[in-house]
């Protein structure tokens, strides 16, 4: 299932964040990155703060019921978030979510999403249709690390004939 944020959620949205970014990221990143990552995990209240300001937060949940991984687009074609919950990787969750803001920001009338994708998420969207623009190398805390500007056009679906 996959359903828009609730207050409520912020909390599991916290623990996907983290858990991700220290369980899954050492796959790609080395622990000097992985500790400035994960020192930007959002506090409960700013998942809020997104919601009300309007941004719009999708999560997916497993059978059970347990919030397994989120994106977050923001109004203007930015996918800011893509995390999936370690325990719950590689079951197509990402790639739902990714597709479903494909499909809301067609509908919302957006022409393009763009995003900056860490080395773990690329594949993720390249597999919906991203595009790599470039690799961008910076510093978080004085830590290099680097991310993916990835951008995808937004062409209305094709009507099929009748």
């Amino acid at each position: 299932m996959i359903r828009t944020f609730r207050p409520g959620d912020e909390h599991a949205l916290r623990d996907i964040h983290l858990a991700s970014i220290t369980r899954v990221g050492p796959l790609a990143y080395n622990p000097a990155q992985i500790a400035a990552w994960a020192s930007k995990t959002r506090d409960a209240e700013e998942w809020l703060e997104w919601h009300d300001f309007g941004d719009r937060i999708t999560i997916a949940f497993t059978e059970e019921g347990e919030a397994a991984a989120f994106t977050l687009l923001e109004a203007d074609g930015h996918l800011d978030m893509l995390y999936c919950h370690p325990d719950h990787v590689r079951q197509g969750h990402a790639l739902r979510l990714v597709e479903e803001a494909s499909a809301f920001g067609r509908a919302k009338g957006l022409a393009t999403i763009t995003t900056d994708a860490s080395e773990l998420a690329r594949p993720v969207f390249l597999a919906a249709g991203y595009r790599v623009e470039e690799r961008q190398d910076f510093l978080l805390d004085g830590v290099p690390i680097h991310n993916y500007a990835m951008s995808k056009d937004l062409m209305p679906e094709p009507e099929l004939a009748a």
